[in-house]
């Protein structure tokens, strides 16, 4: 009989299920909408959640501990109590869960952390002369708002240009005082770069009308500003006025400046946010474009770690409510990729912060300029998860909690410094190859990287079995030379993945097992709930979704499936190159033309004649001769219809890589 208890059903005591202490009886639970809270034993709230019926939803709590998430299960077992508040509507269960959240800030709710933080253009609206500043301050007592911005070199430039174009006041609070009691000009007054009321050269009337025309510009009134210097410049210029007149033209300067750093990208008279999402296995990354009078006046990002049950809709549901906290305005319109969970209650709940001013609208634009946004916007989000995830990776700490974490969950004797990562790819069942990629120290050691092909193979366990197997053979014969691993002969890892669940373990433990090498750990990585498999073990490890050990063996995956569908592509070209190469009269260089120009087989058969002619270097004679040699080709060998859709999807996979 085994040793694990698990195997023991009708002798081992089940534990006490943590939730019979706090299950509510049945009936108990209304079936009207509303917002329910788990909290601890010390009364913290540690996850807070709508429904529509809440006696549905929270029944979802209380099934079988084993078919919940491993988040859920987590928080379930902390918890002690569960109350919940009925509301008159799906919208107020919105209202108030974002309330909550906000408040309580529970730990198993997603937080949405800004990338950073971002400078503010603020015009002080609420002193007695009003000046433009640089700010990341959001709580200036009757300030108006221009931006975020997203690089600070940037607004500064623009700031320096909007106050040639607009000349207000620059000095402090104390040095205006001092000026406009003392009658003696501020520093920035007396040389000639502030303009403000305490140069004495302008009243507080005319400075505040100033400041208007200021705030009227930011706002997206440009043309209207614009051709207003432009007039005030012709008259005075027809009054002989020279020298206001040139001071006119240099505003009106300064003003095409500015406009062309915030370059047209929507009409005039659009005001709309773009949301761009990209999500990942363990976090996600938003990023808003903020655009106001056609032009895009600021943007947004944020990181998100995600859960196995958090959707994009669920994501965009929440963050479209984060975005437009302490008092952004929403505009008329919010674009975003796909449509968020809950979509007529958040436009209801958005129309709310838009005050006599008309309903917002949520969609996901199809096509135009609007689609064009949309793309930068999703681009954008793309980056900054890469760049994220790029700085977690190269973060020394963050690498020792990994190798650590991973030690004690999958009980190795010590701490795995040399990992290898093995993945098989095929296109169809045909092309089959695989590689192995190194981390050392869990950093990628791209100098160890190891390509296989695989001749003949029945399915993905067969030809981890070979791998493996092969790579056996590498580490005993380097054991036997007794000399030190170098070229073929490497280091010995702690640790080998493969990519796949329990059947691909199986098979290269077996290859393990055959070469007698028990010194090598190794598990297996299955996509669908990112769990890790054991050799001879029925159940799976499961890691938090935020470990830093997971994110390295998703991170070792991901490079050997990269480095993997590399490899094909490569191999898949050089197919086509050799294919091509028959044709008479077609070089080297012109094959490498036709590859770039038409990108696969496929699309080189459907060209026609004038079609190749007009590549570089290709006659109409050669052109002909090309088709009809893939033609005759196609004909005689049964494989090159597969390498038409080999090819494609390969380009397919590449461009998602």
């Amino acid at each position: 009989m085994s040793d694990d208890p698990r195997h023991e059903g009708e002798l081992a005591t089940e534990p006490a299920d943590p939730r019979d202490a706090f299950k509510p009886a049945a009936g108990e639970i209304p079936t009207s909408p509303g917002v329910y809270r788990f909290s601890d034993r010390q009364g913290r709230v540690l996850y807070i959640g709508k429904a529509k019926n809440l006696r549905a939803r929270l029944a979802n709590y209380f099934q079988p501990m084993h078919s919940l998430m491993p988040r859920t299960r987590r928080m379930l077992s902390l918890a002690s109590n569960v109350d919940w508040t009925v509301v008159a509507s799906d919208t107020e269960s919105l209202v108030l869960e974002h309330t909550w959240i906000t408040e309580y800030k529970p730990p198993f709710n997603v937080q949405f952390k800004d990338d950073k933080t971002y400078p503010y253009l603020a015009v002080t609206l609420g002193e007695e002369a009003p000046r433009l500043i640089i700010t990341r301050n959001e709580r200036i007592k009757g300030a108006r708002y221009f931006g975020p911005y997203p690089k600070v070199w940037a607004i500064r430039e623009t700031a320096a240009l909007l106050q040639q174009a607009f000349p207000i006041r620059t000095c402090n609070d104390a040095d205006y005082k001092r000026a406009m009691s003392s009658g003696k000009p501020c520093l920035a007054g007396q040389i000639g770069r502030c303009s403000g009321p305490c140069s004495h050269t302008i009243s507080v009337e005319a400075h505040r009308e100033r400041v208007g025309e200021l705030v009227s510009f930011l706002s997206g009134n440009y043309q209207s500003q614009f051709r207003k210097l432009q007039r005030e410049m012709k008259d005075a210029a027809a009054e002989q006025r020279y020298e206001d007149a040139a001071r006119l033209r240099d505003q009106i300067v300064a003003v095409e400046h500015v406009m062309e750093k915030n370059a047209i990208v929507l009409g005039h008279e659009v005001d709309v946010d773009a949301f761009g999402l990209r999500v990942d296995e363990l976090s996600a990354a938003l990023h808003q474009f903020i655009i106001r009078g056609g032009r895009v006046r600021g943007e947004r990002s944020w990181i998100v770690d995600v859960e196995l049950d958090d959707s994009p809709g669920r994501l965009l549901e929440q963050v479209l409510q984060t975005a437009y906290e302490g008092g952004h305005e929403p505009p008329p319109e919010v674009l975003v990729p796909q449509l968020p969970d809950g979509l007529a209650s958040l436009e209801e709940t958005l129309s709310t912060l838009r005050p006599r001013r008309g309903k917002v609208h949520i969609r996901t634009p199809e096509r135009g300029d609007k689609a064009q946004l949309m793309d930068r916007a999703t681009l954008n989000a793309g980056e900054n998860l890469m760049r994220y995830k790029l700085k977690r990776a190269a973060d020394i700490t963050s690498r020792t909690d990994a190798l650590a974490e991973l030690q004690q969950a999958l009980g190795l004797s010590e701490a795995p410094l040399r990992i290898e990562c093995i993945d098989v790819s095929h296109l169809q069942g045909t092309g089959v190859v695989a590689s192995l990629v190194v981390f050392e120290d869990g950093l990628p050691a791209k100098s160890e990287y190891r390509k296989y092909r695989i001749e003949e193979t029945t399915d993905d366990t067969d030809s981890i079995y070979q791998v493996v197997s092969r790579r056996s053979a590498q580490l005993n014969l380097a054991r036997e030379s007794g000399e030190r691993p170098s070229g073929a002969y490497r280091a010995r890892p702690q640790l080998i993945i493969v990519d796949g669940g329990e059947p691909q373990v199986k098979a290269a433990h077996r290859a393990l097992r055959e070469a007698g090498i028990t010194d090598v750990a190794l598990c297996g990585i299955a996509k669908r709930l990112e769990e890790l498999w054991l050799p001879e073990d029925p159940f799976p490890v499961v890691l938090p979704r935020t470990s830093e050990a997971l994110f390295l063996v998703q991170r070792a995956r991901d490079e050997a499936h990269r480095f993997a569908i590399t490899f094909q592509r490569q191999r898949r070209s050089e197919a086509i190159a050799s294919q091509l190469a028959d044709v008479p009269g077609l070089g080297p260089k012109r094959v490498q033309q036709l590859l770039r120009h038409f990108g696969s087989a496929t699309r080189l058969r459907a060209a026609s004649v004038a079609e190749l002619a007009a590549v570089p270097g290709i006659g109409e004679r050669t052109a002909e001769q090309i088709l009809s040699h893939l033609t005759r080709l196609r004909k005689s060998s049964p494989d090159a219809k597969i390498d038409d859709a080999q090819t494609d999807t390969e380009l397919e996979e590449v461009a998602d890589e």
